[in-house]
Parts: structure tokens; C-alpha cells; sequence
């Protein structure tokens, strides 16, 4: 973990009482039980660790994209019924709860990252989340998102699209890709402008299979493949598809791009710089003909540019959106 920039955000938080030692709550034995080694699904899991991070109003993407690099099943911004000065809450739901050294550093990175002190984040709080209390939270709060022709709703939302829009219908289940995220939105309106019926699409990084789910419905026939390295997440953008009319158009599979070949019109990767930089050389091989790279803060973007030029590209379309960026390139 980035052990170096313990010190700074160590300043604000290490007098937390209420973070203690994250293994073991307070009044809540340790888990033997087996149930929460690995990602389980929603169904199989009775509890989860619920992190809380209380901070000003504008650290909460940063503090969110915390939450997501100590790989949390899910993240929720509190902020309903909050004043512009109020403090607001950032949670992230875990399976086993990280290390209090490895969540003092992915936070602190954060906030330097976004370009905030280390004082944007004043408390951390971990609490045990029953499994009905967590779900009916959510859905209270996750609304439909548009972007483009697309609709990207849950599956338990009331809502009746314009003819000319592609309703896509999500069940999370704890995966990423709920269609809420600036990076998700940024690579549905990419998919929209590039995506023509006929053309294979690798999705690297699926998470909930939104993207490809996007894809299949916005130009069939199409060819789709999409990967995870997460077991449950593909187990969960499996159902998705399937709701969604489309499970016959894209084939998932658990696992890595090392072993592909083949060449895709269209390769989507949403993923963060420190995973598509190791990927990228093999990204533009199995390009054919577009590549979409999103999950990268806009401060990155030379260091993305920087690297794209070495491979030889530099007619790059960025678009941004929050402090995201994506970046879309086209092989001649």
C-alpha cells in the first residue's frame, strides 16, 4: 500500500476511537462462521463491515474512490437534507473489513490526489450492516441515470422510456457499474458514438455488465465479450444480461486478457491508471479498431497521454466529466 503518505492523513484521524482495530468491531465477535471469506453474494452474506468516513461535502468523489481502490462492494454518499457547509458521510461496504493502515493510506492518497488536505476527512467509523438494512438503504437512494439515448436503471424502479431510448436495467448485487459513476457515463456515451451493429466489443472489467449490456441493445447482431477477474461480478452481469433480453449476444468469462488474440472493432476498458497502464500494450493489441479507456482522474492525463504517445498514438478524443476523464483513440 502507499505506506508514504501515512504520516500526513495519520495527523487527522489516528486519534479515532470509534476505527479501533478494523478486524473486530467493537461488541461484534470476530466471524468464524466462513461466511465472509471472499466476495459473497448478496444472497449468501448475512452481514457486512460498513466503513464511514465523515468529511467535507466536496472530498466525497475522493473519498469514494478510497473506498473502491480498498475494493469495496459498494460505496454511498449521504448528503440528503444536507446544508452546502454540513459535513457529509462517504460509506463503503466490505465483505472483511481492510486494515486501518491500508484505509489510512488509500484515503490520504485520495484526498491528495483530488488536491484536498488531509484535514477534508475528520472521522472513521466502522459498524456491522445487517443485510436488509444495507439493500433498502440503497434502493431508497440510486435513481435512474441518463445519458445519451441510454437509461440506465434498477430493476426495481418505476419508470417508462421515451421510444427513441435503451432502457437498461440493473440488479448491483454489490458489483460495480451501477451507471451512477461519471466513468460508467463517460464510456455509455463513447459506446453510444462508436458501437455499430455487427462489430465485436471486448469489456474489460464488466463489473455488473452494464457497458456491454449498453452495447448489446444499442446495434445487434453484435459480438460481445466480457471479462472480470471477479467471480461474483460476472456471476451478477450474468442475471443482468439476462434481464436485460441480451445474454445471448455476450459471453462472460472470470479471468484476465492475457490469453485473447482475437481482434475487437471496439475495446472498452474501465478500469484506473494503475491497471490499464500494465494492460495497455495488450488493450491496443486486441484493438481492431477503437479503444475506450475511462476510470482515469484528470490529473493523470499526462501521464495516460505520455504513455499512449509511446505507443505511437496521438490523435486522442478526451472527454471529462467531474474529475474524470475518458479517452477514446482510433487505430487507422
Amino acid at each position: 500500500m502507499r505506506n508514504d503518505s501515512l504520516r500526513s492523513c495519520n495527523t487527522v484521524i489516528q486519534q479515532l476511537p470509534c476505527l479501533g482495530d478494523l478486524r473486530t468491531p467493537p461488541g461484534h465477535p470476530p466471524d468464524t462462521s466462513g461466511q465472509m471469506s471472499g466476495k459473497n453474494s448478496m444472497d449468501e452474506a448475512k452481514h457486512w463491515y460498513c466503513i464511514t468516513i465523515t468529511a467535507q461535502p466536496e472530498a466525497a468523489e475522493a473519498l469514494e474512490f478510497a473506498l473502491n481502490s480498498l475494493d469495496a462492494l459498494g460505496t454511498e454518499i449521504d448528503s440528503l437534507g444536507k446544508q452546502a457547509s454540513d459535513s457529509i458521510e462517504v460509506k463503503g461496504f466490505f465483505d472483511e473489513p481492510p486494515s486501518e493502515e491500508s484505509v489510512l493510506a488509500e484515503v490520504d492518497y485520495a484526498l491528495r490526489s483530488y488536491g484536498y488536505e488531509p484535514e477534508a476527512a475528520s472521522r472513521l467509523e466502522l459498524t456491522v450492516v445487517e443485510q436488509s438494512d444495507w439493500l433498502a438503504e440503497w434502493k431508497r437512494h440510486w435513481k435512474p441515470t441518463y445519458v445519451g439515448r441510454f437509461v440506465v436503471a434498477p430493476a426495481w424502479s418505476d419508470i417508462e422510456p421515451a421510444a427513441d431510448q435503451i432502457e437498461i436495467r440493473i440488479e448491483p448485487n454489490m458489483a460495480f457499474g451501477t451507471g451512477t459513476h461519471e466513468t460508467t457515463q463517460l464510456c455509455l456515451a463513447a459506446i453510444e458514438k462508436n458501437f455499430l451493429s455487427g462489430m465485436k466489443m471486448l469489456d474489460v472489467g464488466t463489473g455488473t455488465g452494464v457497458l456491454a449490456i449498453a452495447a448489446a441493445k444499442l446495434a445487434q447482431p453484435g459480438r460481445i465479450y466480457a471479462c472480470d477477474t471477479d467471480t461474483n461480478s460476472i456471476t451478477i452481469a450474468r442475471e443482468n444480461a439476462q434481464l436485460n433480453g441480451v445474454a445471448g449476444s455476450i459471453e462472460f468469462a472470470v479471468g484476465t486478457i492475457d490469453e485473447l488474440s482475437e481482434l475487437f472493432d471496439l475495446v472498452c476498458a474501465n478500469l484506473t491508471l494503475d491497471v490499464i497502464l500494465p494492460l495497455l500494450a495488450k488493450l491496443l493489441e486486441l484493438t481492431g479498431t477503437t479503444l475506450i479507456l475511462s476510470g482515469i482522474l484528470a490529473e493523470q492525463e499526462p501521464e495516460i497521454v505520455e504513455a499512449l504517445n509511446s505507443h505511437g498514438f496521438t490523435d486522442l478524443h478526451i472527454t471529462r466529466k467531474g474529475e474524470w476523464i475518458a479517452i477514446t483513440l482510433w487505430k487507422p
